[in-house]
């Protein structure tokens, strides 16, 4: 009986199949027919003929088979705490097992059929004996005798004969001589074979196409896939590689009470989906899923042990189980505000005394960033680094100038939207949330831009601009309001865009919608010239800058990067051969992002989680974020240039620098993206003409035919009947669907993330709550009369209390992180690509580009024209800066959703 094997899921350099074989039938499969004419494809004039460059490599590999005698030197990682870091019983075997030179069983696989059978040849095998190591790795050598007839090498087989898993690195195949030399790069878990007796398959780094491939992987490539995909039962173990679909019905914990709904599965809160655990059902709720204290990702999804170290679960489950806690005990009332502007400073000046106890160890090893351990004593400090804006400048977070420009330039510059038609009206049913027409008037806004021109003219000359949260968050004012210590209006701001390309705040709208015991509220604030309306006009900015947060980590950047990204990896998996082409592409940028979404539902977006507790929707944090799916996503739109079309912050123009004329044109997030997504566009280009000359090859490919169409039906599954998905027929249809996925989860992310210590570590700059009301909305409970004795108190007390505000910026500070083993846009290629020569050209042409951006992000920050990047006490916009230094850098494009 065949058995199938799990494909890696390693790097994408590792060029990974799979053996269906029992230990009684090690070396048969299933018969096979040869390759059909049709599937031998010719060489075509006018274009290149798909792996014409790899085929140099096949020759000079098809030498080292020609030889009698094959050497392999076998590279396993060190993990940390030693070469396999277990202890106990089964330790001692594997110490022997090792000493008998029997730790690795590799078997040489066969590219071809033998020819007389019609069966797959007959692995040759041998053990891999240890032979030293250097620099954390350990060395094991193998030596093969190979007949004439075997034929080129496709593959190697993988056994590990230790009771626990080991990281391989690579495999390097020499001839008897060692004139010629293979590297087969592996960076994959593989399990003991005392778990699973499936045997792992790395492969060379000739990429196949399906109609390729070579007659004797034929049938495996077929099985592997089917492995991948698992039948959609059981619970997953942790060594496994099974992708499969699931909804998030695992936020919630109904056991313990924390009930929350299930995301995706319904048109009224659809979602995209995530992997599949197969942990058991809840005893209050058969739909819901139990939640564990780890939560399964295919293994080689998981961190590496460098970036585990760095951050990964133990850095912010320190966080969740050691600090705050910590934290709470020192402050022990949990709705305890700032006193005073300068206890926040105090912050970063002089920290929060922590009682340590046990967790000392902890805070040293794990957090050292954040707190500075107190010698001989049980008590810790938590101190924050000051962060850069307002290391820059003490008081911009106060001032209506950076307000604005935080909006082209800051943490979330993907929100604001021009002004086409007026007056400012809702899509919302009048019935039940009021008039739909706003209450911000051609009265106020001209009284707001005299002296630059009327309403009319500004609509004409593209001057206005609104952040609109008005339709997603009025729906929720009632259910945050019910919550302790919330409030949520839904709001409207409009700015107006000035002759040196700045924008000016013009009004906020805040609105209370109907209840059955009160009416509608709503009310326009504009900035005043007396004391009152200023101070209201600062609570007033208070609140948007909580909506603008919230909308910004859990629309902007869980949503449409983490959660929308899951489904195409998933897909990819089950769909794509590890030979394939497209998936050797895409792989690099999917990197760790089931992992760090995994510990997003474990710790971060889960029930009663850190998102919860510390942004303005509470417990209705994920259902907001499904509504945004519902109503606002469409994968068409990631394409940044087609976002900023829909926004109105660009009109195509063939003459304009990337085919857009911007409405802004000092748009900083808009400005260095295109640079990136054009650059990343080219090289896709380049990549995609190498192996699908022509449109009929794009509808040939049944594999990447299955992979867009399961991205849709499946794990986009809720959206599937929308008519905005685009087709998958030509060239320029996958260029484009690539450059898509490939520039959320490199430029988007990036410009979303790395800034979030930077501009949110300094919370009154971005709050992630609003805790108390305009004290104008109800003057009759008291609020007002305290407001207008003491403004600043007001103020605090709705911003972020200390507990929440101390919980926000750790984390902030830890998502902020990049790891040493980060892999930046552009920056090194994958091994696949440097072996095909056209490949190895496309891409360092790409590398060089991303260099220059580099240099080019570099002088537009120096530039004095470019008020919204330069200026007194400005931060430099580096969030789409290709490259960093590992740490909290704001800047820096990594490959993929890593962190």
């Amino acid at each position: 009986m065949l058995m199938p094997v799990h494909q890696s899921t390693s790097h994408i350099s590792s060029c990974l199949l799979s053996c269906w074989q029992s230990p009684g039938a090690l070396h048969r499969t299933v018969k096979q027919p040869p390759l059909s004419v049709s599937q031998q494809r010719a060489p075509r004039s006018g274009g290149i003929r798909c792996n014409a460059a790899e085929e140099s490599q096949s020759t000079v590999f098809a030498a080292t088979v020609k030889a009698s005698t094959v050497k392999a030197l076998v590279t396993v990682k060190e993990t940390i705490g030693g070469l396999f870091a277990h202890t106990g019983l089964t330790r001692g075997a594997d110490d022997i097992m090792d000493l008998l030179g029997k730790t690795i069983l590799l078997e040489l696989v066969s590219l071809e059929l033998d020819p007389k059978t019609g069966l797959e040849k007959e692995t040759i095998q041998a053990f891999a004996h240890r032979a030293g190591g250097d620099r954390g790795n350990v060395h094991y050598e193998a030596s093969f005798n190979i007949p004439t007839d075997f034929g080129e090498i496709g593959a190697v087989l993988v056994t590990n004969e230790h009771h626990k898993e080991m990281f391989l690195e690579d495999i390097v195949l020499t001839t008897g001589d060692a004139t010629t030399a293979k590297t087969i790069s592996c960076k994959s878990w593989v399990h003991s074979k005392f778990d699973s007796p499936i045997k792992r398959i790395f492969f060379t780094s000739k990429c196949y196409l399906p109609s390729q491939t070579p007659s004797g992987l034929l049938s495996w490539r077929q099985k592997e896939l089917e492995n991948l995909r698992g039948d959609g039962t059981g619970m997953r173990k942790a060594f496994e590689r099974i992708y499969d679909y699931d909804t998030y019905n695992d936020i919630g914990d109904p056991d313990k009470g924390l009930v929350r709904p299930i995301l995706g599965g319904s048109k009224v809160l659809p979602y995209p989906r995530r992997c599949r655990t197969g942990r058991p059902k809840t005893k209050k709720d058969p739909l819901s899923e139990q939640r564990a204290s780890t939560v399964y990702v295919p293994r080689d999804e998981a961190f590496s042990e460098v970036k585990q170290v760095t951050f990964s679960t133990k850095t912010l489950r320190s966080v969740v189980h050691a600090l705050i806690p910590s934290i709470e005990s020192a402050i022990i009332d949990p709705n305890l505000s700032f006193p005073y502007f300068t206890a926040i400073d105090s912050l970063f000046n002089e920290g929060v005394t922590l009682p340590m106890g046990e967790n000392a160890g902890v805070f040293r090893s794990i957090i050292p960033r954040l707190v500075k351990a107190i010698e001989e004593t049980k008590e810790g400090i938590l101190l924050f680094e000051t962060p850069a804006i307002i290391d820059r400048d003490k008081f911009s977070w106060f001032r209506d100038e950076e307000f604005s420009r935080q909006v082209l330039a800051g943490l979330n510059p993907v929100c604001i939207q021009l002004v086409t038609e007026f007056p400012l009206v809702s899509k919302l049913d009048p019935a039940i949330y009021g008039s739909p027409e706003s209450a911000i008037t051609k009265e106020i806004i001209e009284k707001e831009i005299k002296g630059f021109s009327t309403l009319e003219q500004a609509l004409k000359e593209k001057r206005l601009f609104v952040l609109d949260y008005h339709d997603l968050l009025l729906p929720y004012v009632h259910k945050v309001r019910e919550l302790e210590g919330l409030t949520l209006y839904g709001s409207r701001t409009l700015f107006f865009l000035t002759p040196d390309d700045t924008l000016r705040p013009v009004a906020i709208e805040l609105t209370r919608p109907a209840s059955p015991t009160k009416p509608e509220w709503k009310k326009v604030f504009t900035h005043t010239w007396d004391a009152t309306g200023t101070w209201l006009w600062r609570l007033a900015k208070s609140h948007v800058l909580a909506h603008d947060s919230g909308v910004h980590q859990l629309v902007s950047h869980w949503l449409r990067t983490h959660c929308c990204t899951e489904p195409y990896i998933i897909a990819a998996n089950r769909q794509l051969s590890a030979m394939h082409p497209i998936y050797r592409l895409l792989h690099p940028h999917f990197r760790y992002t089931m992992e760090i979404n995994a510990l997003a539902r474990e710790s971060l977006i889960n029930a009663d989680g850190i998102i919860e507790q510390t942004f303005f929707p509470g417990k209705y944090a994920g259902e907001i974020s499904s509504v945004a799916y519902r109503d606002l996503w469409r994968f068409d739109s990631e394409a940044l240039p087609n976002d900023l079309i829909e926004r109105g912050m660009a009109v195509r123009d063939p003459t304009a620098e990337h085919g857009l004329r911007l409405t802004i044109k000092d748009y900083p997030y808009a400005n260095d993206g295109l640079l990136i997504w054009s650059s990343v566009k080219e090289w896709v280009t380049d990549y995609v003409s190498h192996y699908y000359p022509t449109a009929s090859d794009i509808l040939g490919d049944v594999e990447l035919q299955a992979w867009w169409t399961e991205v849709r039906t499946k794990g986009h599954g809720d959206k599937k009947d929308e008519p905005w998905w685009p087709k998958l027929n030509t060239q320029t249809d996958l260029i484009e669907i690539l450059t898509t996925i490939i520039w959320v989860v490199s430029g988007h992310h990036a410009a979303v993330n790395f800034g979030q210590y930077h501009y949110a570590g300094y919370f009154p700059n971005r709050p992630t709550v609003a805790r108390s009301n305009m004290p104008v909305e109800d003057e009759s409970n008291g609020a007002y009369e305290r407001f207008l004795v003491k403004p600043e108190s007001a103020l605090l007390s709705c911003l972020p209390s200390q507990i929440q505000a101390t919980v926000v910026m750790s984390v902030l500070d830890i998502l902020s992180n990049h790891s040493p083993d980060e892999e930046y846009l552009g920056k090194d290629p994958e091994p696949a690509w440097a072996d095909n020569p056209a490949i190895a050209a496309a891409f360092q042409k790409f590398s060089g580009r991303m260099q220059e951006i580099d240099g080019i992000i570099d002088q537009r920050n120096l530039d004095p024209e470019r008020k919204n990047r330069f200026g007194a006490g400005i931060v430099p916009y580096e969030l789409l800066r290709p490259f960093s230094k590992p740490g909290v850098t704001g800047m820096g494009v990594p490959n993929s959703i890593s962190i």
